[in-house]
């Protein structure tokens, strides 16, 4: 690709209020372009923000570019799914001084149906090697960068991921559950420009065979354990495949979503989405 588009800013890193978003994330300022502070960013990003589809169950369209994204889950302390996620971490990599390119993705999640392009990644350069970063793929996802490179295996916390090109096929993240390699996803090779999510996000937001449009879908992961409510149902797994799961009525959503994931609605949206979530479950 013309190294020329790489050198203007696509990512749009100047619109980030990096103070703030540093403030949100824990983290302090003079942090250098370098692999040690990629992981702690990407650790704090992963730590800070939910993986969640809620302004989809509240009707309204999600909005990429990053003033948008830095109101939302800076500001208004919310989250997002993978497009918000990695477009706003993107852009605060540009603005720390990373090289940043944009990765598509086919959703496996253990499945051998081939799917579209409809999650976004990150490859991020650091200490003259390339890593693969996503801190919006929810609740199986990285906790930090992983090398950009077959064969490399991670522990991250209590969970283990790995890389693996298929025989003239794509390159394959994984993660290692008790049975054996789970496939997540299988990246593209072609890199992506900011614009190129539009579609998928569109698709993803608003087509009735999206998995996020008739159920609210809120993930965390944390080191030693991952946190999911889907529609109703609440479950917490362990890394040993253990897990427990509840049911969460109406009236304890608002308090699950503060308390299990950070997330903090403005009055009139809580009772708008337990009309919603109430209709769903």
């Amino acid at each position: 690709m013309n190294e020329s588009i790489w050198n203007g800013g696509i990512w749009n890193g100047e619109d980030v209020d990096l103070d703030a978003y540093l403030a949100r994330t824990g983290l302090s300022g003079g942090l250098r372009p370098d692999l040690a502070a990629l992981r702690a960013v990407h650790r704090a990003h992963v730590s800070a923000f939910a993986f969640e589809n809620l302004d989809v169950m509240l009707g309204r369209p999600v909005l990429l570019d990053v003033a948008s994204l830095q109101a939302k889950m800076v500001d208004g302390r919310r989250g997002g799914y993978c497009f918000e996620q990695n477009l706003l971490f993107g852009a605060v990599l540009e603005r720390l001084g990373f090289r940043v390119r944009g990765l598509a993705a086919r959703v496996r999640m253990g499945g051998t149906k081939v799917l579209p392009m409809t999650h976004m990644a990150l490859r991020v350069e650091a200490d003259g090697d390339q890593w693969l970063c996503d801190v919006g793929f929810g609740g199986e996802g990285l906790l930090e960068p992983l090398p950009f490179r077959d064969g490399a295996r991670a522990r991250q916390g209590e969970w283990t991921f790995s890389l693996a090109d298929e025989p003239e096929g794509p390159r394959v993240l994984r993660s290692l559950h008790k049975e054996g390699w789970f496939d997540l996803y299988a990246l593209g090779a072609e890199e992506r420009l900011p614009i190129d999510y539009t579609v998928a996000n569109h698709y993803i937001s608003t087509h009735p065979r999206s998995p996020f449009v008739s159920q609210v879908v809120v993930q965390k992961t944390e080191p030693d354990v991952r946190t999911t409510l889907t529609g109703s149902v609440l479950s917490v797994v362990r890394p040993d495949g253990s897990a427990d799961e509840w049911e969460v009525g109406e009236g304890e959503l608002r308090e699950v979503l503060v308390e299990r994931f950070g997330i903090e609605l403005a009055d009139d949206d809580a009772v708008t989405l337990a009309r919603v979530y109430s209709s769903r479950t």
